[in-house]
């Protein structure tokens, strides 16, 4: 019987993608909150499962005025703390990954070497073999990145799974069962060939990569990455599901550095 996952959409143009199908696919019954569109998020997860929070084109930090980038955001971020708390199992991509790192208080910045676009690799750490999620994972998994902005210190006591040398913080667990990827598992090649084509986002220029070649290189990638992330769905269906167990919670102690082992 399928169980009950919230998915918080924050941007029309960043949806589920594969995972509408992968997810689903390990039992879980998808219920899609679009807060762009005017929809109000729950005030806890009151009968969910599981929840994944998507990606957007929005800034995760508040404007200089302290004005939040979205309206809801500091609302998410409640929800996002109340899923740590209650140990649901979460996965934030992207921004997701961004605001579950804010809500409690870690940093999200411009990233300092620029934005990452399309294909690359990311290095599992040491910690990442005892994750549930991560130590199937290859050391070096290819993935596919949107972003311009990074994680640049994470929260308490979360633990450090995947970095690279452009962006320190690729992958992290919070707790026992809260999950961010800097990178995008979910992105299908329609989705992409959405946000290559939208010529009014500066990223790609600002990255220095060719919007036609970028796409044919992510093109060619689909197989493998299926192969690794594909896999990756199902475990996070399986930990909400009951089939999976996830670590005893992490205790909190000293705030994590992002290099090093």
């Amino acid at each position: 019987m399928s169980v009950r996952c919230l998915v918080v959409e924050n941007d029309p143009t960043a949806g589920l993608g594969h995972f509408a199908e992968w997810l689903t696919d390990g039992g879980l019954a998808l219920e899609v909150a679009r807060p762009h569109a005017g929809e109000a998020l729950p005030d806890d997860l009151t009968g969910y499962a599981a929840l994944v929070v998507l990606g957007g084109h929005q800034p995760a930090y508040p404007a200089p005025d302290g004005t939040p980038a979205s309206p809801w955001f500091p609302a998410l971020e409640s929800l996002l703390r109340h899923a740590v708390r209650e140990r649901v199992p979460t996965l934030g991509i992207c921004l997701g990954a961004q605001l579950l790192a804010r809500a409690h208080n870690g940093t999200v910045a411009p990233a300092a070497a620029g934005p990452e676009i399309g294909p690359a690799l990311v290095a599992k750490r040491d910690a990442a073999e005892q994750d549930p999620l991560f130590a199937p994972v290859p050391m070096l998994p290819d993935v596919v990145h949107w972003h311009g902005d990074e994680i640049t210190e994470l929260p308490l006591g979360a633990v450090l799974l995947a970095t690279s040398t452009a962006c320190p913080v690729q992958a992290f667990r919070l707790g026992s069962a809260a999950w961010g990827v800097q990178f995008h598992p979910e992105v299908d090649l329609p989705t992409f060939a959405a946000w290559v084509a939208a010529a009014d986002d500066p990223l790609p220029e600002r990255a220095g990569v060719d919007r036609e070649l970028v796409l044919s290189q992510v093109e060619q990638l689909q197989d493998d990455l299926f192969e690794v992330w594909h896999p990756f769905a199902i475990r996070f269906a399986a930990l909400a599901t009951g089939s999976l167990t996830p670590p005893p919670s992490v205790q909190p102690g000293r705030r994590l550095p992002l290099l090093g082992s």
